[in-house]
């Protein structure tokens, strides 16, 4: 029979053994160290824990040539540190971590071995993030004690630790280990068990839609990944990050996902079966999505798949002037943008006043570039120069170039390009900005549909690198290179994408942001902690609660409809809480609520 587990039994966890001496458990080791613990190191393999000393030798090394340790902490640093092959050594220990691979029946005999190894005291903690901590728990001798704790990869740079309890865990074992990972340094977030629990239950369903898009052949893997580090800001593409974390590992935690779920997100995209299968597992293989210099290198190198150099065989028309259509934000920025690389614009609204008013936005703009010392006052003079306001269309007659940014309404869109085919001269290129609407429908609008296309401009555009260019299946090849050496010219990055529903960053950004809606729907975890896992696991730059606030939760629900329209899938429905307080006017930082309350200006 367990023992009984109150709130004033458990020791301070001073002692921690880490059972498995990969590259999670060698990090954990060194965080644990660092902060004064005595750490006992477990592995089957004496490579490996050969192999950990010498991780951990090199890590502090590094440390200190940068100063964030002394030479005496170092040395205080490893020999708090000693490794065994021998499960038994874990007998003293206050706290168990276990990190061997991602199975239920090795996780299990882990534990089974360590009931009858440590103190009735000891807690044990799975560092699983792909398996149940109730099943774990439950095949325990004391499940009480049985909790996760999931640190992410590199665990002693990342911030993130996820204590994940379950019906069998004793309060008193979670708030142990949540004083500990605070004592690490570390920002524990506490959440319910199930598959992927916050961060990689929303990452990884992203993860697998990505490798869905590139199966599909929708969009180069380097288009893909470019897209969401530019787009989103994120630190890595989607793709790349699979093959950092594993892809075999990856297959596994959405396995599990989709186990539980039954959505088709989680379904594990068949490409993951196959690089797994083949052995292409990632870095650690030398070869997954990307080919590496060697196994273990991040170092990408050229393979059959590298896009050549040179850019298109076809060669592009000549764009000497640009008209852009709109008097919003998006249509300032874009006019700014060709106006800063000396291209002549004319910006057309649907009065001179407005036009005028889009003008003086961009010289506003222009001055903080000014003050911040990123022009000088003569560019910034010239550069206001070459943008001409109007308020008539009929001033695009000569734009070898005309770009539609006005409201994200289709009638409204298609009657606008109807008038640009009137107005505009034979080969002149007419671009949409829409971000989720058909660009085909734009195109058919007028009795040119082959000089049509996309050209998705990220907000603030000056800023934003990314822009989508979406050709249909009519867009002639000339035009597309058009707009390829175009967005050169204005230093953007340009990514190549077919014409269909969210073309690649919101087909995979708002899915995600869907899915974290519907974990506040659950009770599963608070939009804090949701904000805070995804910022600290997944470098993140905004949280999704803190994004959709920003992006205005009306577009967003727009953005879902569109989704799920094309798609049909059902796990792409917009989540009801979404719905409800676009209903109730809630729609983020522009009306002062939505998921959260903002002061008023």
């Amino acid at each position: 029979m367990a023992t009984p587990l109150s709130d004033t039994s458990l020791s301070p966890l001073r002692t921690v053994a880490v059972v498995g001496l990969g590259t999670m458990g060698t990090g954990i080791a060194e965080v644990l160290a660092g902060a004064g613990r005595d750490v006992i190191g477990i592995d089957i393999s004496e490579a490996q824990t050969a192999k950990c000393v010498t991780a951990l030798e090199a890590s502090t090394a590094r440390a200190v040539e940068r100063g964030r340790l002394t030479g005496p902490q170092r040395a205080e640093l490893l020999a708090r540190v000693t490794t065994s092959t021998d499960l038994g050594a874990a007998a003293g220990a206050d706290l168990v971590i276990e990190v061997a691979p991602e199975s239920y029946e090795i996780k299990q005999q882990i534990f089974r071995e360590l009931d009858g190894i440590v103190r009735p005291e000891t807690v044990l903690a799975t560092g699983t993030n792909a398996l149940s901590v109730t099943r774990l728990a439950a095949d325990s001798a004391r499940p009480e004690r049985v909790l996760g704790m999931h640190f992410f990869n590199p665990a002693p740079a990342m911030r993130l630790v996820e204590i994940v309890s379950c019906v069998l865990t004793a309060p008193a074992a979670v708030t142990a280990v949540t004083d500990l990972a605070l004592e690490l340094g570390k920002e524990p977030v506490a959440v319910g068990d199930r598959p992927g629990f916050v961060a990689d239950g929303l990452l990884f369903g992203y993860l697998n839609q990505a490798a869905a898009m590139y199966e599909a052949n929708y969009a180069s893997r380097e288009d893909i990944d470019a897209a969401m580090r530019l787009g989103c800001g994120l630190p890595m593409g989607p793709l790349a990050l699979l093959d950092l974390i594993g892809v075999d590992t990856a297959r596994t935690v959405l396995e599990a996902m989709y186990a539980e779920s039954r959505d088709r997100l989680h379904a594990p995209a068949p490409v993951l079966k196959q690089l797994s299968e083949a052995g292409l597992t990632g870095r650690k293989a030398g070869r997954g999505f990307y080919t590496y210099e060697a196994p273990g290198s991040g170092t990408v190198v050229r393979d059959a798949l590298t896009p050549l150099e040179g850019g298109s065989p076809t060669a592009g028309r000549t764009v000497r002037s640009v008209g852009v259509a709109g008097s919003g934000t998006m249509a300032s920025g874009i006019a700014e943008v060709f106006a800063k690389a000396g291209y002549e614009v004319v910006l057309a609204a649907r009065s001179e006043e407005k036009a005028r008013s889009a003008r003086a936005r961009i010289g506003k703009n222009l001055a903080r570039s000014v003050d911040k010392g990123r022009m000088t006052a003569e560019a910034a003079a010239q550069t206001l120069e070459r943008v001409r306001p109007t308020g008539t269309y009929d001033d695009f007659a000569d734009v070898d170039l005309a770009v539609e940014a006005v409201a994200e309404d289709l009638e409204v869109k298609r009657q606008l390009f109807a008038a640009l085919d009137k107005v505009c001269k034979p080969g002149a290129v007419l671009a949409t900005t829409t971000s989720s609407l058909p660009v085909v429908a734009c195109a058919r609008a007028t009795s040119r549909p082959q000089d049509v296309i996309g050209m998705h401009f990220f907000n603030p555009a000056p800023a934003m690198k990314l822009v989508e260019v979406v050709r249909t299946v009519l867009t002639a090849d000339d035009v597309h290179a058009t707009v390829r050496e175009v967005c050169g010219t204005i230093r953007k990055h340009a990514v190549d994408c077919g014409d269909r529903a969210g073309f690649i960053v919101n087909a995979l950004l708002f899915p995600y942001l869907n899915n974290a809606i519907k974990m506040v729907e659950e009770h599963y975890a608070s939009l804090d902690d949701i904000d805070a896992a995804m910022k600290l696991g997944g470098g993140y730059p905004m949280g999704p609660f803190e994004l959709l606030d920003v992006v205005g939760l009306d577009v967003s629900l727009a953005i879902e409809k569109v989704l799920h329209r094309e798609f049909r899938d059902p796990g792409l429905a917009p989540a009801p809480l979404l719905e409800h307080l676009v209903a109730a006017g809630c729609l983020g930082r522009k009306t002062g609520r939505g998921f959260r309350e903002y002061a008023k200006r």
